[in-house]
């Protein structure tokens, strides 16, 4: 009883944040408006509540909306179940499919992570104060070729899965228009790992957002070596933000 009470208390703190707290809508759609257009398919890996399900179908794309966290597959149910344009996809996504533990943080949903190595980055780390990863659960996990092969090919990937992120891209293996990927300062290796993959697959430009920005921190896009020099040299305190590839 108390754990569900605490799950609906955190999951209800994201739907704040995310919904009604720091992020600029208008800033969002502008930035995603240069990666889509109407009618566009997007996969949303990494969905948590579903501030950028909402951000897609307010640029009318189709949304392919991937979630392991069971507390918040039912909230992106309750929110988009009956949405058409939205197809809920109740998995983990990685380099192959299977399933894999999931550890949940019930106090912060949408930190949840099939990464032990994030985990263990974030102990002591300064921003990551108090995080607790308390439960673990069983999930299932598919490939993005996986979802390709079922969805359609999309014009955008978001992937934003909590330092899985490079196993996120080791199950896809041919490229996108274009995609984007969370990084954080803890572990800036998979960041790396995740340009090298982005290279291997022929992305040749990115871009950076820090934080909840929006913004592209680059007026001209960068190749791989000087957006990886960029992450190399923030500072511990920028925390996280998502690196945008195209080809």
């Amino acid at each position: 009883m108390f754990e569900a009470l605490r799950t609906a208390r955190g999951v209800l703190r994201s739907l704040r944040i995310y919904y009604f707290g720091r992020h600029d809508r208008s800033a969002m759609d502008a930035l995603y408006a240069g990666f889509v257009k109407p009618g566009d398919l997007v996969f949303d890996v990494g969905s948590h509540v579903g501030d950028r399900v909402a951000a897609f179908g307010r640029l009318g794309c189709r949304v392919v909306a991937c979630e392991p966290n069971p507390a918040l597959v039912k909230t992106l149910r309750l929110i988009y179940g009956r949405d058409s344009s939205v197809t809920i996809e109740p998995v983990a996504v990685g380099g192959a499919a299977g399933e894999i533990e999931l550890k949940i943080n019930v106090d912060n949903p949408t930190v949840s992570t099939a990464s032990r190595e994030f985990v263990a980055a974030s102990q002591g780390a300064p921003g990551w104060e108090g995080q607790n990863w308390d439960k673990t659960v069983r999930v299932k996990v598919t490939t993005l070729d996986a979802l390709i092969a079922h969805h359609g090919v999309p014009a955008f990937i978001k992937i934003d899965v909590e330092g899985f992120e490079a196993e996120a891209l080791a199950g896809l293996t041919r490229a996108v228009p274009a995609l984007s990927f969370e990084f954080t300062t803890i572990q800036r290796d998979v960041a790396r790992a995740c340009i090298e993959r982005c290279q291997a697959l022929g992305y040749v430009r990115y871009n950076a957002a820090l934080g909840e920005s929006q913004q592209l921190a680059h007026g001209d896009w960068q190749n791989a070596d000087a957006i990886g020099r960029w992450l190399d040299a923030l500072p511990a305190e920028a925390n996280s933000g998502d690196v945008y590839a195209v080809r």
